[in-house]
């Protein structure tokens, strides 16, 4: 027997700043921690507490910091959603993060306030089991690494065009990065000044591994856009663990994988030793011809790793295929020795139709034709210190005119309201979302779209196509042994069915994590038990109506 580990304290200090850096070769301004993109991983066991003094040196920019996957019982004010659980971070101001890692398994950090996720402020959270735990699979070594998709013009530009009539669209990503790491074709760029292909900084990323050696790979994505392929050449995948959830283990050759999603796969390093591989990461779900296939090296010790590998890299999949998209997001089940067993039957059914709309000639992405608006007053601080006028207190739809609406073709009305109302869940009840997807106003065009629930895990009962029906579909659901997780798909022109408990009291988000869509509107804030909720520490205050309530030293 072991004895009960002592949870300890985890502490992180960190410096928020631009540097100029050429992360695909192309220098560009990116947001660092302690000079880091990537950020530091934080690693830290079951039950520890995290503590993060963050120092803002951006100086012209507000910031804020989310811990994706980390649910904040007991301190929903550091979920670290700008408008929603907290004022952001002046610039020069010191903002102390603090909370407890209570599940094992692989997390995100990233900024959420603006766009700032894609100028680089990003990293992993790897939490470990417990001392004298176990995991349901054996590995010799542990890496992780984020996928991500990079642009060159700032997160002002994009902005600035989506936010503009007639739309600036943000286009296409330059590069795709493996662990903060890609290759531009610098014989675009006119100045080498700008573009430098010998530079340090985008020399491939190498995963160096041993003969006979077996490696968990935890790959995450936090892309801005793209939803994205994974493989590595002549090497077979095992999925074992899904946004910190064990997995009944399942071998695939590509792993499919969207913005917010993180996973744990095992590779055995079983090939011919006397060469190199190529990790492969490449856009699916767009007709994207632009954004070359990230690539990165899979480096079998001793061979040198900057030893390109003999071959071509693997093609990635057919961008447009959506079975197998379809199939991997249905093939993943909970461990059968970890099912954590759904409630059956829900208190309340919410439908949100994903759409793409028009405001006064502005294009916005909605949930039931109802374009999101983050308030001046974070949610957390109006509803828990009786703040009157912060949102609009009309509920919003729960719902569309499921009848009538034609997800299949450019809707015949595209416009939408916009509003910063919010869904009020009744505490500790079963909530069912369905996430349906639509056209776009664009013919015979329908997105992915990964949605992201803060402050839970849920369960995925299922995956359809076309139109969900409120009748037929429930009786399919998997509720056997579903999936949990904090992020899932729903494909072009199909449903996702979630269900989650309103257990935890506070406000959370609940958003496609496409960072322009959210952006663009697309999103909810759902409140439960907010009476519950401790005092709140005066740290997060400061802005809209909350700036006579103890703001920051």
């Amino acid at each position: 027997m072991f004895p009960a580990a002592e949870a300890r304290i985890r502490r992180y200090r960190w410096e928020v700043k631009y540097e100029y850096k050429s992360p695909d070769c192309f220098q560009k301004m990116v947001i660092t921690i302690n000079g880091q993109s990537p950020g530091p991983t934080i690693l830290a066991e079951e039950g520890d507490t995290v503590i993060v003094e963050l120092t803002n040196s951006l100086l012209t920019e507000n910031v804020a910091i989310h811990w994706h996957g980390i649910r904040q019982i007991g301190t929903p004010w550091f979920d670290g959603t700008e408008g929603v659980t907290q004022c952001p971070i002046l610039p020069g101001d010191t903002f102390t993060y603090e909370y407890k890692v209570d599940r094992p398994g692989t997390y995100l950090y990233h900024a959420h306030y603006g766009m700032q996720r894609e100028a680089g402020l990003y990293g992993s959270i790897r939490v470990s089991v417990a001392r004298g735990k176990t995991e349901p699979f054996s590995y010799d070594h542990d890496r992780s690494i984020i996928l991500t998709d990079w642009y060159h013009n700032t997160t002002y530009e994009q902005a600035l065009g989506l936010s503009s009539n007639p739309l600036d669209w943000v286009g296409e990503p330059q590069s795709l990065l493996i662990q903060g790491k890609g290759r531009y074709n610098c014989s675009l760029v006119s100045s080498p000044y700008v573009c430098n292909a010998t530079s340090p900084q985008c020399s491939p990323y190498v995963l160096t591994v041993v003969p006979g050696k077996t490696y968990r790979l935890r790959v995450s994505s936090l892309t801005s856009l793209s939803a994205l392929s994974f493989q590595i050449e002549g090497h077979n995948m095992t999925v074992v663990e899904a946004d910190g959830h064990f997995v009944e283990p399942f071998v695939i050759k590509n792993l499919f994988i969207y913005s917010g999603e993180t996973y744990s796969v095992l590779v055995k390093a079983d090939q011919d030793p006397s060469r190199n591989y190529w990790v492969t990461t490449s856009v699916v779900s767009r007709n994207n011809t632009v954004t070359p296939p990230g690539l990165a090296i899979f480096n079998y010790y001793p061979n040198h790793p900057n030893k390109s590998p003999p071959t071509v890299p693997p093609v990635g999949p057919l961008w447009n295929d959506v079975e197998p998209r379809l199939n991997q997001s249905r093939a993943i089940k909970a461990h059968h020795d970890y099912i954590v067993p759904p409630p059956h039957t829900s208190d309340r059914v919410i439908v949100f139709l994903n759409t793409q709309n028009k405001i006064n000639g502005y294009v916005r992405w909605s949930v039931n034709n109802n374009s999101f608006n983050l308030p001046h007053t974070p949610y957390l601080i109006a509803l828990k210190e009786n703040i009157t006028g912060a949102f609009d207190p009309t509920p919003p739809p729960n719902g569309y005119d499921f009848v009538n609406y034609d997800i299949y073709n450019v809707a015949n009305n595209t416009n939408a309201t916009s509003s910063n109302s919010i869904y009020r869940l009744q505490f500790n009840t079963t909530v069912d979302i369905i996430l349906q997807n639509a056209n776009t106003m664009k013919k015979n065009d329908s997105e992915t779209h990964p949605w992201h629930l803060h402050g839970h895990n849920f369960w995925v009962l299922g995956y359809g196509k076309g139109k969900f029906d409120n009748f037929s579909d429930p009786i399919k659901y998997n509720l056997i042994d579903p999936i949990m997780k904090n992020t899932a798909p729903v494909h072009p022109y199909g449903w996702t069915a979630l269900r989650f408990r309103s257990d935890n009291p506070g406000t959370w988000a609940f958003h496609c994590h496409i960072e322009s869509h959210f952006y663009m509107g697309m999103g909810v804030v759902f409140e439960e038990g907010v009476e519950r909720v401790g005092k709140l520490p005066s740290s997060i205050m400061g802005c809209g109506k909350a700036k006579g309530l103890g703001g920051r030293p």
